[in-house]
């Protein structure tokens, strides 16, 4: 089930004030930038680079991974490994707001999010 249409524009603002604060300066922007997106219950933070062997063509790199559990009232952390699977962030497996699990990912104290 998607978020209800405020709770959508409350983790949408805080989560776009987050990444403001550690997006590269403009001039780079078209070389590396950061941007999330909400997916069903989970909100995923990701840069955005060219492809090494195709500049014209983006990619997205996972960094983090926040999943509301609504029976537990929980947002779960992952962050995603070289597998490129997503893993349970250890350190804090779990937190009750956004805000906490935003954070998590700017403090980062295994550098999982930004190595």
């Amino acid at each position: 089930m998607a978020f209800a249409q405020f709770e959508l524009k409350r983790i949408e603002a805080l989560t776009d004030e987050f990444l403001e604060s550690r997006r590269p300066p403009l001039e780079i922007r078209d070389r590396v930038d950061l941007a999330f997106r909400i997916e069903k219950q989970s909100v995923i933070i990701f840069e955005i680079r060219p492809i090494w062997d195709n500049p014209t063509e983006k990619i997205d790199e996972m960094i983090a991974k926040a999943t509301f559990v609504k029976t537990q009232n929980v947002w779960k952390i992952y962050w995603q490994r070289a597998d490129l699977k997503w893993h349970s962030y250890e350190p804090l497996p779990e937190v009750e707001r956004i805000e906490q699990f935003l954070e998590a990912v700017d403090e980062d104290d295994y550098c999982c999010f930004w190595g």
